[in-house]
Formats: C-alpha cells, structure tokens, sequence
C-alpha cells in the first residue's frame, strides 16, 4: 500500500485535499496530516510516507525547506499558490506540484506521475529547490566575518575559522575549529546567500558546512551520505536534495 502524508496550516483545504485523495486513489493511505513545517519534517522522518504533499507556505518551515531535510525515499508534490513563474519552473524540472485551489483534473495527473517508477536522480529536485530559493543578486561582497553577540560581548568570528552551520530552533549554531559554538540569529538560508558558495555548501535545510574543513564522507547501509569534517567528532547528513553535489569530488 502506498502511503502519504498531508502537510498544510489550513485545516479545511488539508481535509480537502484528503478527500479527493481518498476518491481518487482509494488504495492510497493517508497516514498523517501535518500542521506546519516543523511537525512535517518530524513525521516524515519518523513514518517514511511513500508520498507528502507539501504547502509551500507554512510557519515553522517552509514546504520547500521541508523537502530539503527528506533522507529517505519520500517523493514530493509541493502544494503552492505561487504565481505562473514558480509554476513553471517545477514544471521544467519535472517536480509534482499542485496549484491552489486543487483541481480534481490537476491532481488526477499529479496521481498518475506518482505511480510511475522512481527516478533514478534525484538532481531534478535539487535543481528546482535551488530556482525557487535563489536569493536576488546583491552587488555586497561575500561576508568575511560573522558577528555573535553574549551578554555584552560581540564575537568577530572569521569564516575561514568557521566548520558548519546548523539551524538550532529560534538560532543558528556557529561551529567553530577551535570547538566553541556561538549562537546567531541570521537563518541558515540568509547566511547561504551572503557567504562564498565555493565555499561555503548547504547539505540540509539545517546545515550549511564550510568545504574547507571537510575530512571525509561516507555512505550508510541505507546509501545514505554522511559528511565528517576535521576536528569534529559527529558525522553529519546530507539530504537527498544535496547529495549530487558530492558526486564530482
């Protein structure tokens, strides 16, 4: 049986959607509905639906940066009320989506992509990600230091000396080489756009590591990666999104 997992901050459109889902595929199973991005991102990991339907825009986080933080199998339709541009570009990069409000045509398609097999690559995601994410051009150089405030005290930290990123709640976490760890307020997506991306490479919706410390990486019995990074004891994970980046090195 194949299963899904609705993920939307809309009650009524989230029983909308599962009762068309229900007359549509009957053998399909439903088996949790999400009430923002933080608990979708919870319940996919933890459930390993075959299927989750995400909206684009919902607290927390995001659908788009849900789909970042998928490990496992999970394919994606995004569920967006984005203008024609968006719409567009999922389509050119062959991602399901679904346009608010849900057409039962639209979906029946959606339904008919999604019991086709597996790709093979899942390139096409990152890609799209990567289009719909793409900060506007800034004519500021890239950040050379990044400043952490404790108590009365600011941190000048200087990248070079920084060996990841990762999302921490309300802060973002600065893992340094000399193990100290200092907390921001600037969201891992906002530091992506203002550090070198020679650099600096985001691995997971929550982490953003700097490729200059790398040590090595790993492939797990389920083939998924693990990046290990000098000085620092714990392996951390690429998402699947993520996981072409490592396919040159």
């Amino acid at each position: 049986m194949t299963t899904a997992l609705i993920a939307d901050d809309e009650p009524h459109l989230a029983r909308f959607l599962g009762e068309q889902l229900k007359a549509l595929w009957p053998a399909l199973e439903i088996v949790a509905v999400a009430r923002n991005g933080v608990e979708a991102a919870q319940q996919i990991d933890a459930l390993q639906p075959d299927v989750a339907f995400l909206d684009i825009r919902m607290p927390g986080l995001t659908g788009l940066e849900v789909a970042q933080g998928i490990e496992g199998p999970t394919r994606v339709v995004f569920v967006t009320a984005f203008d024609e541009f968006a719409v567009q570009a999922f389509e050119a990069a062959a991602v399901d989506y679904l346009l608010k409000p849900v057409s039962e045509a639209r979906l029946q398609r959606t339904l008919a992509r999604l019991q086709q097999p597996l790709p093979s690559d899942d390139s096409l995601l990152a890609r799209t990600l990567q289009q719909l994410q793409a900060p506007a051009a800034v004519a500021e150089p890239p950040l050379r230091w990044i400043r952490a405030s404790a108590g009365d005290t600011t941190h000048q930290i200087p990248v070079d000396e920084v060996l990841f990123f990762q999302a921490d709640d309300k802060y973002t976490c600065v893992h340094t080489v000399s193990g100290r760890q200092h907390l921001i307020r600037t969201a891992v997506a906002d530091l992506a756009a203002r550090l070198n991306p020679q650099q600096f490479w985001q691995v997971h919706r929550a982490t953003l590591v700097n490729l200059n410390h790398l040590a090595s990486t790993r492939r797990d019995e389920a083939s998924r990666l693990w990046l290990r990074l000098q000085g620092h004891a714990a392996e951390l994970p690429v998402s699947r999104a993520y996981v072409h980046l490592f396919k040159a090195m």
